[in-house]
Parts: C-alpha cells; structure tokens; sequence
C-alpha cells in the first residue's frame, strides 16, 4: 500500500480545529490501515515528524428522508500528534 493510499481526506470540524494549535491533526484513513502504516504516510507526504497516531473506528449515522431510511458510510479517523520541534503542516495553517 502506498502513502497516498493511506490518507483519505483530512477532517475538520470544531474540535480538530481546536486542535491545530496543539499540533494534532485528524484525517480520515483506509479501514485496513495501521498505526504505524499512518505515521509512515504523515511523514513522508508532509514532511513532519509524528509523535503519536490515535485511531478511532467511527461508525455510521441514521439519516431518514420521509419514510425512506439509511445509514452514512462508517470510515477509520486518525488523530495525528507532532513532536515539538517539528513544523506544522501547512495546510491546516492556513485555515487557522
């Protein structure tokens, strides 16, 4: 699997938002992706060094339209830390 294969989109809402400050990122990766597969791809593709990679499976929302139901697709969400000295990525500073 390649790097770009890893990394699906990034994810922002409020709380990663939030976050940038404190250098955490959120992306939303492959299911079948690792930890450590994560970091690699973080790495490579921006440039950074990782602390620490949280995941989380997520799972999909109830939607209704009248009487017609379903459900959002579940996805895999990584919360990315960088060290210290690393820089920020930039494109998260440049929606801050």
């Amino acid at each position: 699997m390649k790097q770009f294969d890893v990394i699906i989109k990034p994810l922002l809402t409020e709380k990663s938002y939030a976050d940038i400050a404190n250098k955490k990122y959120t992306f939303v990766v492959r299911k079948d992706a690792n930890k450590i597969e994560i970091k690699q791809a973080v790495e490579s593709i921006f440039g950074v060094k990782v602390k620490s990679v949280n995941t989380t499976n997520v799972r999909g929302k109830l939607k209704r339209q009248g009487k017609t139901q379903g459900f959002t697709s579940d996805y895999k969400k990584a919360i990315v830390q960088l060290t210290s000295d690393s820089k920020a990525i930039e494109f998260f500073e440049s929606l801050q």
